[in-house]
């Protein structure tokens, strides 16, 4: 097979690489550039997260809020070390700089607005640092809104509309992986721009409170979105194999989301399905989809090309 590009919406590589003192480069878990340099082309976008318990300081105060400068120092850290290699970029003009350089791109997201303290205030200098999505939530209900784990009937508070609004005035998509239903429907009211759901499958396919309903999935295909398919066992669910992987991108189509899907793999964040264990080996997915009889046009648009549309309309 020719060499693919990808683009994913989402791992939590530099998570891993910053508690287990791993490089970029080389390291044993699911993304490293030794993987990734077959690729065409390749970009990623990077989560910033951790978690009370996670975070390797004493837990609550500002210990959360603290790790995401510790997590912004590795990320940098280990873009500068690999800097023939990959570039950080924010624009679609940066993505083509990259390229023609031979080097992979790298996008930074934060996945829990709590890395923030949840505050408006925040988002400038995350701006200014290059974040280019944010999660209002993760798993836990937090200041903006419930998350789709802690709260599901809770929506954005006054609070949670004021920072996705700022988002939306700073060019920040929003993330709403993770988000409470009822916060997903707030912002889909509040937002103008395309909204990201950058790891989240079809609950029409398996019933997993992590994944969306037909009427979001929709919604996001109407906003022009993008929602990236996750490969984490209990969301794909059933099977847990790539014909389960196909089930959940056939309703998406089936929808009219065939400019709408992408990848969001959720790599180095959980347990992934075995034919998907790490991303050397998604050429397994394109290959399987084409022996299936996809569109080629339709497999390169999951690929790389409508997350990149997205990112390019920020």
């Amino acid at each position: 097979m020719e060499p693919i590009s990808v683009f994913d919406a989402h791992c939590d590589t530099i998570s891993r690489c910053w508690r287990e003192y791993e490089g970029l480069d080389c390291n044993t878990g699911a993304i490293s550039l030794e993987q990734t340099a077959g690729f065409a082309q390749y970009c990623q976008i990077f989560a910033l997260w951790t978690a009370n318990g996670y975070t390797g300081y004493p837990l609550g105060g500002d210990s959360v809020e603290r790790a995401y400068y510790a997590l912004l120092r590795c990320f940098k850290d280990q873009i500068a070390r690999n800097a023939d290699q990959i570039v950080q970029c924010c624009t679609a003009e940066d993505v083509a700089r990259a390229h023609r350089q031979g080097k992979a791109a790298a996008f930074l997201s934060v996945e829990g607005a709590e890395l923030l303290g949840c505050d408006p205030a925040r988002l400038p200098q995350a701006a200014e640092d290059g974040v280019v999505a944010i999660n209002l939530t993760w798993n836990h209900v937090n200041a903006l809104s419930g998350s789709s784990i802690e709260a599901p009937e809770r929506g954005l508070s006054p609070l949670g509309r004021q920072f996705v609004e700022k988002m939306e005035g700073l060019h920040i998509l929003v993330d709403v992986s993770h988000l409470s239903e009822a916060g997903f429907w707030d912002v889909v009211g509040l937002v103008h721009g395309p909204i990201l759901a950058s790891h989240s499958n079809a609950k029409s396919v398996w019933n997993h409170t992590r994944n969306l309903t037909d009427e979001q999935i929709t919604a996001i295909i109407r906003n022009r979105g993008v929602l990236g398919l996750n490969f984490y066992e209990g969301f794909v669910g059933g099977s847990r194999d790539l014909d389960m992987v196909r089930a959940h991108l056939d309703h998406i189509l089936d929808l009219g989301g065939a400019a709408s899907v992408a990848l969001g793999g959720d790599w180095d964040g959980c347990d992934l399905i075995g034919d998907l264990s790490s991303i050397d080996k998604i050429g397994r997915l394109y290959e399987h989809l084409l022996y299936h009889g996809y569109n080629e046009t339709v497999v390169r648009d999951l690929f790389y090309n409508n997350l990149m549309r997205v990112v390019s309309q920020r």
